[in-house]
């Protein structure tokens, strides 16, 4: 037997899980709070939405209960799992995709095109930097809209172009684009 009551609050970017055992007059023995604190980060990584891992949240474990007789570790670390799940599917949880810096250098006779691929694909202008011979585009870009983009520089510029990319971080993923990604794996956002 493990029973636990959990406060879930969004996490700063970048901290992962921050776990705080608030349980005050015994509620729970000190023995049990790795245990709940194991199942919360395991259901993290199952995450709530189709699957995907939680990240960045704030735990509180604030009450609960325990038998003397029937309490074991695995009873709290399932108990800890199943009260993130519940607590999860309850709060505002959203998809996060991974957004590139793209730098292009591209002949100022292909701007205009170039730039107008770039927000296509839903990129965010954020520099353009004259050279003498060229120009220097610099966007942020979703992931998931860079697939074929190379042909397609290639195409629009008659091959006088070349991109460079690197990871910079997740965000948001837009609502509708999370909606049909959520309903091709038969899961419907709450």
């Amino acid at each position: 037997y493990g029973h636990v009551v959990i406060n879930l609050e969004p996490g700063k970017p970048g901290t992962g899980l921050v776990f705080e055992n608030k349980i005050t007059g015994g509620a729970i023995p000190s023995e049990y709070i790795p245990a709940v604190r194991a199942g919360i980060q395991e259901a993290m990584t199952g995450g709530v939405l189709a699957g995907y891992p939680i990240d960045d949240v704030k735990v509180e474990l604030f009450d609960g209960s325990y038998h003397d007789v029937d309490s074991s570790e695995i009873a709290f670390k399932i108990a800890g799992s199943i009260a993130f799940q519940e607590a999860a599917k309850r709060a505002k949880t959203y998809l996060m995709e991974p957004v590139f810096d793209v730098e292009v250098v591209v002949p100022e006779d292909y701007m205009g095109d170039v730039m107008g691929d770039l927000n296509a694909r839903r990129g965010h202008i954020v520099g353009i930097v004259n050279r003498p011979d060229a120009q220097v585009i610099s966007a942020t870009v979703p992931l998931s809209e860079m697939f074929g983009y190379a042909t397609k520089l290639r195409s629009i510029t008659q091959g006088r172009a070349i991109y460079s990319m690197e990871f910079s971080k997740f965000e948001e993923m837009p609502q509708s684009i999370a909606e049909d990604i959520l309903s091709s794996v038969n899961v419907f956002a709450t």
